[in-house]
């Protein structure tokens, strides 16, 4: 077992401006969420480049989302106990090293390996982003801006992901689309290092080894099988066994947190109704939300006929709607409440999915990219911060980070989840059909489903989230 300090050092440093503390912590979130998007224009370069078939491209992307879903409680407890700068530092340092790593690949299998270490690196750095960031804002009105900031940037990273990986595919190689996260990431570690003081919540608590490794390999295994649903389908024992097996590993992470003295995570915190609705509502929110910009960018390019950069071009505007929504979430969350402004920005991505279903296959762009993804966008970005300030507010110091992990974690797996199915069911429904009419219908389908998601998911909210704003009811 390991043993974290029971003290916490204080920085005689003076305390760095909270602007620069959020812009670190910012640039940090930017990154990890960008690698999850950035890589997929570059994937038909990758299989020139490197010889890799159908099922090494789809590794290319799974490898990465496995990792980071699998490792993401351990990462933001590991910063509890040894200090959140410590974590951010080392993530950001592996996730660095690792896009070197992937950039100069000369086989697949290291680049596999390298998008592996990326999301290990990306799992330790992603909840200290968060820990960090609410540490150094009072909670408050303050602290909902600057969680707002956070919010835009994470979903800003995810949108601009095809038009990043499409200029540098098309100016340059697939190579860069690894390789300029060195310069970024060195930047980055070197303000980090230099302006973020330390912070911990160890008080003498040993990291819970056993349950580390049974919640680890839960959601690695879990996050595997969903991976597996698009080439295998639901109902395939390739993708049946890692399902049920990783819920069978997160049943005994259960049981196991229930009898040790020092959990990994406090069973707890499942009961403050904050944290356990706030993070149920994120696994819905995300399992709709994340394939928005995924199948927009497949309509744009397959149906519509868009090249890569002006697929996203096309989808400025949607991300200059959520960075509003979540601009616009903490000006309306005292006077309205953070339940009130999560349904209402959940009802409005309701809205937006529901209308971008009606695509045809000779849209145009106005009504048929344009305006249903700014409706979409802006309904997500207010959900979003309202939730991330639900989830943290009901935590101890002591589950600060753990929390945040927690967060990334449910919007991640409902991410991976969600477009796994939605993924399938525009399959289903294409049936084969590689004409512009049958991938609409596809698509249109995958739309139509995610709306409902979404609205039940507003019912969740309505019915569960705190109604006083900002506490635990």
């Amino acid at each position: 077992m390991l043993e974290a300090p029971a003290v916490t050092p204080i920085s005689r440093r003076s305390a760095p401006p909270t602007w620069l503390v959020v812009a670190l912590a910012c640039a940090g979130q930017f990154l990890v969420v960008l690698d999850v998007s950035v890589v997929n224009v570059a994937l038909p370069s990758l299989r020139t480049g490197l010889g890799l078939g159908a099922p090494g491209l789809q590794w290319v992307v799974n490898a990465y989302a496995i990792a980071f879903a699998g490792f993401m409680l351990l990462g933001g407890r590991a910063g509890d106990l040894y200090g959140r700068k410590r974590m951010f530092l080392v993530g950001l340092g592996l996730f660095t090293l690792a896009s070197l790593g992937g950039g100069l690949a000369q086989h697949g299998w290291q680049l596999l390996a390298a998008r592996a270490v990326q999301g290990l690196g990306a799992a330790v750095l992603a909840p200290s982003t968060l820990t960090l960031l609410t540490a150094a804002v009072p909670e408050g009105a303050a602290r909902a801006r600057a969680i707002a900031t956070w919010t835009a940037v994470g979903a800003g990273g995810g949108a601009a992901g095809g038009l990043v990986g499409g200029v540098l595919v098309q100016g340059l190689s697939w190579r860069w689309v690894l390789l300029v996260n060195v310069p970024v990431g060195a930047l980055v570690l070197a303000g980090a290092a230099r302006w973020l003081r330390e912070s911990r919540a160890g008080g003498g608590r040993r990291l819970d080894l056993p349950g580390a490794l049974l919640v680890t390999a839960g959601l690695a295994v879990f996050a595997y099988g969903i991976s597996q649903t698009e080439a295998e389908g639901w109902t395939a024992a390739a993708t049946l066994v890692p399902l049920l097996a990783g819920l069978a590993l997160l049943v005994l992470f259960l049981v196991a947190e229930a009898r040790t003295a020092a959990p990994l995570m406090p069973l707890a915190l499942l009961r403050v109704r904050s944290v356990a609705s706030a993070n149920a509502a994120m696994f819905l929110s995300g399992s709709a939300m994340f394939c928005m910009w995924f199948f927009m960018t497949l309509y744009a390019q397959n149906v519509l006929g868009y090249t890569p950069v002006q697929a996203g071009l096309a989808l400025v505007p949607s991300s200059l709607a959520v960075v509003l929504g979540s601009k616009l979430a903490p000006r309306l969350m005292p006077v309205a409440g953070p339940r009130t402004v999560a349904v209402v920005g959940t009802l409005l991505a309701a809205a937006g999915f529901a209308w971008q279903s009606t695509m045809r296959a000779d849209g145009a762009y106005l009504t048929g990219i344009m305006l249903p993804g700014i409706l979409m966008m802006l309904g997500a970005g207010l959900a979003a911060t309202p939730l991330a300030a639900l989830a943290t507010s009901g935590a101890a110091p002591g589950d600060a980070g753990l929390v945040s992990g927690l967060v990334n974690t449910s919007r991640t797996m409902g991410g991976s989840l969600g477009l796994a199915a939605m993924s399938t069911l525009a399959a289903a429904r294409t049936a084969g059909r590689t004409t512009p009419e049958g991938l609409t219908d596809g698509y249109a389908l995958a739309f139509r489903t995610a709306s409902v998601v979404l609205l039940g998911g507003a019912v969740v909210m309505l019915l569960w989230l705190p109604r006083p704003a900002g506490k635990v009811a």
